[in-house]
């Protein structure tokens, strides 16, 4: 390092290749083109070994050359960053101006029938259900009891209650997919 701060060009020569393989593949973690890493690792020893005078031997070398490595780096991804324009605005071409407009993909007119016959589908399930599993569903779902609260009210133990909503669910599932398969 000292050679290389008094400008011995074979000691430039000496850092470049002790750091070369470690430099690429810090770079290669953060840039995955094959096309960009060799030119990034070349602009960062020409950084370097421009600004040796600022270099600290408090310092490793190795941790000073990653950091410039690390903000070329970034700096080189902001500026490849893809181009964006507007959409408030009309786009200029060699032909005039053109709007552009983004189709809204969200706004389903029916979305509310489809809900409502959603909901009274699964209504429809769980009053199907044999009245052991209607009770523990309706007091699990609708009105938000805890197993605890539910094998209290029942005064059913609490494996019990879970093995109802369990079994209660997989019918649930099983109606409502038969009811899929003949929509």
């Amino acid at each position: 390092m000292e050679a290389a701060l008094s400008g011995k060009q074979s000691a430039y020569q000496e850092l470049l290749e002790k750091y070369r393989g470690a430099l690429t593949r810090h770079i290669q973690r953060m840039v995955r083109s094959p096309e960009d890493i060799d030119d990034l690792v070349q602009e960062c020893f020409i950084k370097a070994f421009s600004a040796l005078g600022s270099y600290s031997a408090d310092y490793a070398f190795s941790t000073w050359l990653y950091k410039i490595a690390t903000n070329h780096t970034i700096d080189f991804l902001r500026r490849k960053r893809l181009s964006t324009f507007s959409i408030d605005r009309p786009v200029k071409t060699k032909d005039g101006e053109i709007e552009y407009e983004l189709p809204d993909t969200t706004y389903r007119p029916d979305r509310h029938i489809v809900d409502d016959q959603r909901r009274e589908l699964i209504q429809e399930a769980i009053d199907h259900l044999p009245a052991k599993y209607h009770r523990v569903i309706v007091m699990r779902h609708q009105q938000e009891m805890s197993y605890e609260e539910i094998a209290l009210e029942l005064d059913l133990p609490l494996g019990t209650v879970k093995a109802h909503i369990f079994r209660a669910r997989a019918l649930l599932y099983k109606y409502l997919r038969d009811k899929r398969d003949t929509l």
